[in-house]
């Protein structure tokens, strides 16, 4: 596998140092696994149709864009109910 040089801040490179330590991992390791781990906004997209799909499959759940957005909109207002003092 070849390397890459890669150029973020002093602290940030500082901060997932310390993570990967305490993991017990290099640096180089933590990078190589949480990137391994993570998934693309097309990866992210592919799997949220999937689950649509099933969805809509197993139940006939199927909303449209308004009402959707609705939905959206109702849960973040709790959220940010929730997390209120």
């Amino acid at each position: 596998m070849s390397d890459a040089n890669v150029r973020i801040p002093a602290e940030a490179r500082d901060r997932l140092a310390e993570i990967a330590a305490g993991e017990g991992m290099s640096l180089r390791a933590y990078l190589a696994r949480l990137a391994e781990t993570l998934l693309t906004p097309a990866e992210r997209a592919e799997r949220a149709e999937h689950a649509r799909t099933v969805l809509r499959e197993w139940n006939g759940y199927d909303p449209s864009e308004r009402e959707q957005a609705e939905l959206d909109s109702e849960l973040d207002r709790r959220l940010a109910e929730a997390g209120a003092p």
